[in-house]
């Protein structure tokens, strides 16, 4: 049986979640000790960490990594008020929609500089299928792109802070706020953006593909980090941070969502960019018993906006749909590139479900219904 947490919906089989004897997960804890913060001193100490790194107009003062979503457009609206002169980097995301372009042609009209790197797209395409046949992300080029490309960008352009956004595993705000030691090096890059159960020495020696066709995923040496000074602080700790809050704000500036609510979601303005992620996030369903719905679900559970039940219900009817179709790109055309037939896709979305939390027939089959669908044993605390 699957344990959820009695504040939210989230199962205990969230990786590093951990519940207390309350039944209330850490999650929910963090957020209330969140209740509690000085908000104030913290921009204080934001805009204090800020100005040792400004270049007063001689240079770009910081990175800032955007992909087009609402929170990369929020984190450039706010380095732009607080008078930062920011150098917005994009790693090109592997199968862009109509709309993620459009939002990253907005982030250019807020009148900074930008650089996009776009990778090799067959080696990429080589990647998106070794990641979904061998540890089941389909995504695993592009999570890790997004944070060895702004650190070599980093490294290039001579600019040592990266301004990430929120750091969803821990109430930190990053190295930069440091007096000593607060240069990164690969040690820290690889726990903070991992190389998620791949390695590149993996790629190279298992599936033949050449070192120079990896340099995108991987980071600077630690000479180079040091070198330029490379840092980077977590805008989230800084400044209250929140979904709908900074998607108000990005659609003031010109952000735009969806007309409808995104596949496998509960809401439209989040996960614009990729017609890969209704696969990435399917297989987190598949392996853990929980999607982009309980994610978002138990974010408004926290902050009252929905209640517990509610968030159930909509747990039950949104999330974990086998994706035929994301942001309207049939299932199909998103596996053109990595020659991959739905029927194939299909034996490895097998290959990696949870048996234990998912209902089975006599033959220890698992129960599918006509649409494709698994139901999990339970969704809630029976």
């Amino acid at each position: 049986m699957l344990t959820y947490c009695k504040k939210c919906v989230m199962p205990s089989t969230k990786p590093d979640l951990k519940f207390d004897d309350e039944g209330v997960c850490s999650a929910c804890r963090a957020y209330e000790d969140r209740k509690h913060v000085d908000w104030d001193e913290r921009k204080v100490e934001l805009e204090t960490t800020l100005d040792r790194y400004r270049r007063n107009g001689s240079h770009w003062d910081c990175i800032v990594p955007v992909s087009g979503g609402k929170d990369s457009t929020y984190q450039v609206i706010r380095m732009l008020q607080m008078g930062l002169t920011p150098l917005c980097v994009t790693a090109t995301t592997c199968d862009l929609s109509e709309l993620g372009r459009i939002n990253i042609e907005n982030i250019k009209k807020l009148g900074v500089d930008y650089v996009e790197f776009s990778p090799n797209p067959n080696v990429r395409a080589k990647l998106n299928r070794i990641g979904l046949t061998e540890v089941g992300d389909i995504s695993w080029p592009e999570h890790v792109g997004i944070f060895t490309i702004p650190v070599r960008a980093a490294v290039q352009y001579n600019i040592p802070l990266i301004v990430w956004g929120e750091n969803s595993q821990n109430e930190y705000g990053g190295p930069a706020a440091a007096a000593d030691n607060n240069v990164l090096n690969r040690r820290w890059l690889e726990e903070f953006g991992g190389l998620l159960g791949l390695r590149v020495n993996d790629l190279t020696e298992a599936y033949g593909i050449e070192q120079k066709n990896l340099l995108p995923y991987s980071y600077p040496t630690d000479e180079e980090l040091q070198r330029v000074g490379v840092t980077g602080l977590f805008l989230g700790h800084y400044l209250p941070w929140d979904g709908i809050s900074n998607t108000l704000i990005a659609q003031a500036n010109g952000f735009v969502t969806l007309d409808h609510i995104v596949e496998g979601s509960m809401v439209n303005y989040e996960n614009l960019d990729n017609h890969q992620t209704g696969i990435h996030d399917y297989f987190k369903f598949l392996k853990f018993g929980f999607s982009r719905a309980t994610d978002i679900a138990c974010l408004h559970v926290r902050r009252g906006r929905i209640t517990r039940q509610d968030a159930v219900e909509i747990v039950l009817r949104n999330d974990g749909k086998f994706p035929w179709a994301y942001l309207d790109k049939p299932l199909e055309k998103i596996l053109d590139p990595l020659e991959m037939s739905v029927d194939e896709f299909i034996k490895i979305c097998d290959k990696f479900t949870n048996k234990k939390i998912f209902k089975r027939d006599a033959t220890g089959a698992l129960v599918k219904d006509r649409h494709g669908n698994l139901e999990k044993i339970n969704y809630d605390n029976v």
